[in-house]
């Protein structure tokens, strides 16, 4: 990996383009199964497990210092 900037930028909107096609699949699962299946349970769970693993990721990404806080104060 030579930049992990320029990789956290491609990482980040990728990860929430997951969450947000994991939420429209389980929105379409639960407009057409009505309740008989469980792939809307398994679509807000993976939604869920994308969340929990980028906010690790970020952490972890602060951590080794490839990201580093703005400076921006609190309150303006």
């Amino acid at each position: 990996m030579r930049d992990p900037v320029n990789f956290m930028h491609i990482l980040v909107p990728v990860a929430f383009a997951l969450i947000i096609a994991s939420m429209i699949s389980a929105l379409y699962f639960m407009m057409h199964d009505r309740g008989r299946t469980k792939r809307m349970v398994w679509s807000l769970a993976t939604r869920v497990g994308f969340s929990i693993s980028l906010f690790l990721f970020i952490l972890f990404a602060h951590w080794m210092g490839w990201i580093q806080p703005t400076g921006i104060p609190l309150g303006r």
